[in-house]
């Protein structure tokens, strides 16, 4: 009956702790489930099969776009893979008969946020996957003793140049409150640390 007990009691302890944390999970933005979404400045393979001529290795330009033989400037940033690929491969068939193209990420250089202020390591972070603000933080080196935690600023941009800006406080999540405000950064985010 002890041991029966001893088992019970350890799976309380092991079920326990997961709760908080698959509410937490549930209550992240959808962005985590989204396929990436190119960005300038990313690396990308484009090549067609049995056409070795026509195998690229491209970098996102500033406006977006990549230029690849047969089908000149094609829009990449702000696009999934699929479907850059799907494009490529449709005007790639008025000229080579069901062509099988392939896009590929080599390196993910455009997905940047920024830490600045008091923190330890202000600058530009280059992530290959979808970051939060405590994620940011930490690797800008965490806050300074002078930071002041409660009125972190993170300012982002829309596509028509408008800037918003959403508050944040690390008072708040070290105490395991408002969680929500823990938001998913986008490319180009700015986390202002006063």
């Amino acid at each position: 009956m002890k041991k029966c007990s001893f088992i019970v009691f350890t799976l309380s302890l092991l079920v326990i702790p997961a709760l908080p944390i698959q509410a937490w999970a549930e209550s992240l933005p959808h962005a985590i489930d989204e396929p990436y979404r190119i960005h300038a400045g990313d690396v990308l393979e484009v090549s067609v099969w049995k056409e070795e001529d026509m195998s690229r290795v491209v970098i996102v330009r500033p406006d977006g776009a990549i230029s690849f033989p047969l089908v000149d400037s094609v829009q990449a940033a702000g696009r999934t893979v699929d479907e850059l690929r799907d494009e490529i491969t449709q005007k790639m068939s008025r000229y080579i008969p069901d062509p099988v193209v392939t896009v590929a990420t080599q390196q993910l250089l455009g997905n940047k946020v920024y830490v600045i202020g008091q923190v330890n390591r202000p600058g530009e972070i280059v992530e290959s996957r979808y970051i939060d603000v405590v994620q940011a933080l930490a690797s800008a080196g965490g806050t300074t003793p002078y930071a002041a935690d409660n009125k972190i600023k993170i300012i982002r941009r829309d596509e028509k140049g408008s800037l918003t800006a959403f508050e944040f406080r690390l008072g708040d999540i070290e105490k395991g409150k408002n969680l929500e405000q823990n938001i998913i950064l986008q490319s180009g985010d700015v986390v202002v640390v006063p």
